[in-house]
């Protein structure tokens, strides 16, 4: 008796065994586009001297690979950075004539297939002076009054709102030169006399970035210059460089901790970033040094937000060099950055050119997905399981949320039915990743093979039946280039 049930386990065993096929997929090393990460193109326009973005431009961007003056190397991008210079606007509100050239803009990109990482400011210029100013930049300079400001960031909400889908990230801008928060005349500035950031200017600047957050909706993320501000906006005016980052639990939960990104325009500029890992103090402490700090709230923090930024100065090298001699990737990798900028500083980038490592930077900076795996039933009749193993190689996981769907395609009629996998793709970090999960067959499904693709599309309904949308998978002969699917090269047999 033991040994007919031993030869029935054996014969079930080999059964299951016959009716599972594992797949083994190809990594591919070819650098190609993917959405919301990689480098951008940087496209800034005066509202006094508004430049419509050019269709058709911007489509050759999105399609063909690009070297912008300066580079040494080219670029694939789905990105590009849209600077508003409300320079006319300091004392008035927003024209009806700028918002609806805004509103042409977000079309042209929609059109295009990109997305834009969004920033207002009011100057772009600084002038020099008698103020003794260590980066020689003296006031009056020139951003506008916080009232003007913030009815600025009212009469924009209806059009933030209606174009999202193609924002990747907004950047809080507004306040001082560059809109990077620094030298203002209005929202407290470390070079006045104080010497500091005082509590009340920054009530001030915490109530710009709660209107921006607002005028977001609460799938998308606002990025902030420094750490500090989102420690301070976080925690009060009174927090400190050790204030505790986001964790794992709070992230992706909508609420503003979790929503606060960061742009660093001085990657690896000077030990410090040229200020970003800084506290600028308040009330009751005067300005500081925070690097230590600072950078291991920021490493923290950023695992679970959108990260970005620019070169700007190529004084800090070797340290901004590939490895060996430099820490750039390592840099990168710690920090979580998706994107930066293909045009400044390329004193910096070109070196990563020249060093060898840009290809490698062009293909991490954010998320890259490598299928090593999978298993599939060869048949079905009611229900059926998959399991995925995935790796992320890229520096960050993506920022957005989007659906992971299973989809399966008749051979014959090409009907598709789609499934949902229970995950989360903000959840995807650096690292292997495992997908299992059974599907229920929707009752009177046509028999027949059907095809197995795996689809990411666009979290947003009006973007996701456009593939330049859809995330591509690093490997070989998977991507579907006219529908945005990905193919896992499994038919299975419905009876």
């Amino acid at each position: 008796m033991k040994n007919l049930l031993l030869i029935a386990f054996f014969i079930t065993a080999y059964q299951l065994n016959a009716q599972t096929v594992q797949r083994v997929y190809i990594e591919s090393t070819e650098d190609f586009t993917n959405p919301e990460r990689g480098f951008y193109i940087p496209l800034g326009t005066k509202a006094s001297e508004f430049q419509l973005l050019d269709e058709a431009k911007l489509i050759h961007f999105r399609n063909q690979p690009q070297q912008l003056h300066g580079a040494s190397y080219t670029i694939n991008t789905s990105l590009i950075y849209r600077a508003y210079e409300l320079d006319i606007f300091k004392d008035k509100p927003l024209s009806i004539d700028f918002l609806t050239n805004l509103q042409k803009d977000f079309d042209a990109v929609r059109k295009a297939g990109l997305k834009i990482i969004l920033r207002f400011a009011y100057t772009n210029e600084s002038h020099s002076g008698d103020c003794k100013d260590q980066y020689d930049i003296c006031p009056p300079y020139g951003d506008a009054p916080r009232e003007i400001v913030f009815n600025h960031v009212r009469q924009l909400k209806p059009l933030l709102q209606k174009n999202a889908d193609v924002i990747a990230v907004l950047q809080e801008g507004f306040i001082g030169i560059w809109g990077e928060n620094y030298f203002t005349d209005y929202f407290g500035c470390a070079e006045n006399a104080a010497g500091r950031i005082l509590d009340s200017s920054w009530v001030h600047r915490n109530l710009l970035l709660k209107y921006l957050l607002d005028a977001m909706p609460l799938n998308r993320m606002v990025q902030v210059r420094t750490p500090q501000i989102k420690q301070r906006f976080v925690y009060g005016p009174g927090a400190k460089p050790t204030a505790a980052p986001l964790s794992l639990q709070a992230a992706y939960s909508k609420k503003n901790i979790a929503r606060i990104g960061f742009h660093n325009d001085c990657f690896l500029a000077s030990s410090d970033d040229y200020g970003t890992f800084f506290d600028y103090g308040n009330s009751a402490s005067k300005k500081d040094t925070a690097n230590f700090r600072m950078r291991r709230y920021f490493e923290a923090d950023s695992r679970y937000v959108a990260v970005g930024g620019e070169t700007c100065d190529d004084a800090y090298s070797p340290q901004n060099d590939c490895a060996p001699i430099g820490i750039a990737e390592q840099e990168m990798a710690a920090m979580h950055y998706s994107y930066l900028n293909a045009a400044y500083n390329n004193q910096v980038n070109n070196d990563w050119d020249s060093l060898g490592c840009i290809k490698s930077i062009r293909q991490k900076l954010g998320y890259r997905f490598v299928l090593k795996q999978a298993q599939f039933p060869a048949k079905a009749t009611r229900s059926f399981s998959v399991s995925l193993q995935l790796e992320n190689k890229g520096y960050a996981s993506p920022y957005n949320p989007r659906p992971v769907q299973l989809l399966l395609r008749h051979k014959k009629s090409g009907k598709i039915v789609s499934f949902n996998f229970h995950t989360n793709i903000q959840q995807w970090f650096t690292g292997k990743i495992s997908l299992k999960q059974q599907f229920v067959l929707p009752p009177g499904i046509e028999k027949g093979a059907w095809q197995l693709l795996l689809n990411l599309p666009d979290g947003y309904r009006s973007l996701q039946s456009n593939p330049a949308y859809s995330i591509r998978l690093a490997n070989e002969n998977m991507w579907e280039a006219a529908t945005g699917f990905n193919d896992l090269g499994h038919e299975l047999i419905i009876n």
